[in-house]
């Protein structure tokens, strides 16, 4: 980038002043919290594979932690299990990604705390704890914006009846009452040339 399209682009960028108005507060529980599952994974993995090392060989080790996925992953119950989890671990990280790029956070850079985030029959559900400055009706007014973060068909925002500070995220992914198979009209099905021809059709036939 040359000199004059560097200065240009200082000049005409939205974001130019953003580092003056607040920056990302970092703290290393909030990293520990944030990763907690990612971190926790890597830890279990780590020792079952130098636990099982010591009892076999490395490579066995590794054949036997990749034998446990594969059939993890082909069990259908554990599959769907593993599935909602992954998307609960990817939907927090998305939301705390919206809420640093919607500037959802305080003056001093602190965003929402996710406390907990649990799957549902239609998709995720999260509960947020506000920081000060920071209300339900923020989260609602950016409803589109959460849906698209977190790759949903919509999103739902409540407030906790007692406590306002405490707010809960419905991300919907799928609608369990849409129809999955659609049955076509069958009474055109043997009609006789010119003259259509009505028949009743049995609950067998359906």
């Amino acid at each position: 980038m040359t000199a004059r399209n560097n200065v240009r682009y200082l000049r005409d960028s939205p974001y130019l002043f953003d580092e003056l108005g607040g920056r990302f507060h970092r703290t290393a529980a909030g990293v520990l919290w944030r990763w907690r599952t990612e971190l926790a994974l890597t830890a279990i993995l780590t020792a079952g594979t130098w636990r099982l090392a010591h009892m076999i060989t490395l490579t066995w080790a590794l054949a036997a932690l990749g034998g446990l996925a594969l059939g993890l992953a082909v069990i259908p119950y554990t599959r769907r299990f593993l599935t909602a989890r992954a998307w609960c671990v990817l939907a927090r990280h998305r939301l705390q990604k919206l809420c640093w790029e919607a500037r959802l956070h305080t003056r001093s850079g602190r965003l929402p705390l996710i406390l907990w985030i649990r799957p549902t029959k239609v998709g995720e559900r999260a509960h947020v704890l506000c920081r000060a400055g920071i209300c339900m009706e923020d989260f609602e007014a950016r409803i589109d914006q959460v849906r698209a973060a977190c790759f949903a068909r919509d999103a739902r925002v409540t407030r906790n009846t007692r406590w306002s500070q405490l707010v809960t995220i419905d991300i919907v992914r799928h609608d369990p009452l849409t129809a999955g198979k659609t049955i076509p009209p069958r009474v055109m099905e043997h009609s006789r040339p010119g003259q259509p021809h009505l028949r009743v059709i049995t609950s067998k036939e359906l």
